[in-house]
């Protein structure tokens, strides 16, 4: 195999493993706490970790954890979706 194709090869690999990366950094804590205060809110440790959830993937998780915080059901959904895939 020649060095260039073996070098492109390479790259084509980086670029693929670091896009995964980068799509598991866009989740996003911030937004979700944002709308946890929209709904009127307060931002708490229990809050955060529901958000942290949302972001792994647990969804249903984080839901359950914002509505045991407080959060109305429409805006914790809302919430965990925007933690897991932010606009």
């Amino acid at each position: 195999m020649r060095t260039s194709a073996r070098t492109a090869g390479v790259l084509t690999v980086l670029t693929l493993a670091l896009g995964g990366v980068a799509s598991t950094a866009h989740a996003d804590i911030p937004a979700c706490t944002n709308m946890v205060q929209q709904a009127g809110v307060e931002v708490s440790d229990t809050v955060r970790t529901a958000c942290t959830q949302g972001v792994h993937g647990d969804l249903q998780g984080c839901a359950s954890a914002l509505t045991g915080a407080g959060v109305p059901g429409g805006a914790a959904n809302g919430a965990c979706r925007m933690a897991a895939n932010p606009p």
